[in-house]
């Protein structure tokens, strides 16, 4: 393996890792405390009551798939699209908005989603439980 595809490989275990830790602390969270957010903003938008323990898949599950590099473009996938729905369920009134200290104020949704982006394009690497074979890592 060359030196630049072990980079290459480390900074995908990087991305992956980081992404995945950041994210399961938002799942941790819901496993102590409950769905009820999730569950009164789901209903607020007319959905069934169901679709907010997807957020376990999105928040726990796929974190956790993450940080061990198996089905790590499946996982990527997951948290794109969990991210699509926070923003579109809890964040959107927020779009144009600025945080108090001048960063954009949905800087962590929009780096969530473009992790999960470059995750589900580039894959794990070699630095996995999946290893750098199988088309879903």
């Amino acid at each position: 393996m060359s030196s630049s595809q072990a980079s290459q490989d480390l900074g995908k275990a990087v991305l992956r890792i980081v992404l995945g830790a950041l994210i399961l602390c938002h799942g941790i969270s819901k496993l102590i405390s409950g769905p009820g957010f999730v569950v009164q903003m789901v209903q607020q938008a007319g959905l069934p009551q169901a679709v907010a323990y997807l957020v376990y898949i999105g928040e726990v599950v796929a974190p956790i798939l993450l940080i061990l590099g198996i089905w790590t473009r499946l996982a990527g996938l997951v948290v794109v699209i969990n991210m699509l729905f926070a923003l579109g369920l809890v964040h959107m009134k927020q779009f144009g908005e600025m945080s108090p200290t001048g960063g954009w104020a949905l800087e962590l949704q929009a780096l969530y989603l473009a992790g999960g982006v470059a995750v589900l394009l580039l894959g794990a690497g070699r630095f996995s439980f999946g290893g750098a074979a199988g088309r879903w890592n």
